[in-house]
C-alpha cells in the first residue's frame, strides 16, 4: 500500500525461517531451507514493490513449545541489548515516519513474533525525541474475532485449522485493543500473489488452500469495527493495527510510512518506513 504510493519502505527480517515446514521436497531440503526462504521473501517483496530487504540472520525459534525454542542460536534466546542496538541503527539510518511490527501476542503465539515486538518497542522508544522527528509505532494485529471466524469457517467445512484449535478463545489480539483498521481491499490480489511466493510454506491441500477462493477473499477483505485504545479508529478492511504512543516531536501525523522488521519467516512521497517482522 505505502510502496505503491511512493513511500520508501524497508523490511527487516530477524530470522531465516530455517526450521519451517517444507511443503514439497523438490523445493528445498532442511539444509538449504534458510536460503530458499530468504529468496521467497525477496520474491514476495518484489511483488509489493519493496526492494530494501534486510536480514538479521538469527535462527528460527520454531513454534511455541518445540525443541527449537531452546536452541542457543534461536532468535528468542538472542541478547536483547544486541538486537535492540541493531534495530536502533536501522531506525537511525532510515529515519522512518512509521514503524510497524508484530503485536505482543505474536499473532498466533510465535516466540519470534513476540520477541520482535518486545525488541522493536524498546528500539522505537529509544528513537522517541520530543525535540526531533519521532516515528509512530504500530503493532500489526490479528483480532481475536477474526481468528475465531476463520477457524469456525474451516470447522464448518470439515477442514482442520492449522494450529491452536484448543486455544481459539485466547488466540490473537483482543478486539478492543485494535485502534485502527485500514482499507486494503484494492491490494487483495497483491497480497495473495505475494503470499504465493512462499512456496515452501504453502501446501496445495493445506487448510487455507481448501477454502473456496471467494471465501478466502472475503476474509481478507472483511470490514471489522474497531474500538479506540490509544488512537482514533479508521473503519475499513483487512489490516488491523494498534497505535503505541511515545513522546512525539514535530513530525506531522500526516506523514505515514512503514518500518517493519521481519522476524520469523514470517508489510508518499518521500516518506520512509520500516517493517519489522520475524
Amino acid at each position: 500500500m505505502l510502496a505503491s504510493a511512493g513511500a520508501r519502505v524497508t523490511l527487516v527480517c530477524a530470522t531465516n525461517g530455517d526450521v519451517g515446514e517444507i511443503s514439497d521436497p523438490i523445493l528445498a531440503t532442511p539444509e538449504n531451507l534458510w536460503q530458499v526462504r530468504k529468496q521467497e521473501l525477496r520474491n514476495a517483496m518484489d511483488i509489493t514493490g519493496i526492494s530494501d530487504v534486510r536480514f538479521l540472520d538469527y535462527r528460527d525459534s520454531g513454534m511455541d513449545g518445540t525443541d527449537d525454542n531452546r536452541h542457543p542460536n534461536a532468535y528468542c534466546n538472542a541478547g536483547a541489548d544486541t538486537v535492540v542496538d541493531r534495530l536502533a541503527e536501522v531506525i537511525a539510518e532510515i529515519n522512518p515516519h512509521v514503524i510497524l511490527t508484530h503485536d505482543p501476542s505474536g499473532g498466533y503465539g510465535h516466540p519470534d513474533h513476540k520477541t520482535m515486538c518486545a525488541h522493536t518497542t524498546i528500539a522505537a522508544e529509544r528513537a522517541s525525541d520530543p525535540d526531533a522527528a519521532t516515528p509512530l509505532l504500530y503493532y500489526v494485529c490479528f483480532p481475536r474475532s477474526v481468528f475465531q471466524r476463520w477457524w469456525q469457517e474451516m470447522i464448518d467445512r470439515g477442514i482442520e485449522p492449522p494450529f491452536a484449535v484448543d486455544a481459539i478463545d485466547s488466540l490473537g489480539t483482543p478486539d478492543e485493543e485494535v485502534t485502527t483498521t485500514l482499507d486494503v481491499s484494492v491490494w487483495v490480489e497483491t497480497k495473495l500473489t505475494s503470499l504465493a511466493c512462499h512456496r515452501t510454506q504453502i501446501s496445495d491441500d493445506g487448510p487455507f488452500e481448501q477454502l473456496p477462493q471467494d471465501v478466502l477473499e472475503f476474509f481478507i477483505q472483511t470490514v471489522l469495527p474497531t474500538t479506540p485504545f490509544l488512537g482514533r479508529p479508521i473503519h475499513g478492511a483487512a489490516v488491523n493495527i494498534r497505535e503505541i504512543r511515545f513522546p512525539r516531536g514535530p513530525r506531522s501525523r500526516e506523514s505515514i510510512g512503514i518500518i517493519y522488521t521481519v522476524i520469523e519467516d514470517d508489510r508518499t512521497v518521500e516518506l520512509a518506513g520500516i517493517y519489522l517482522i520475524s
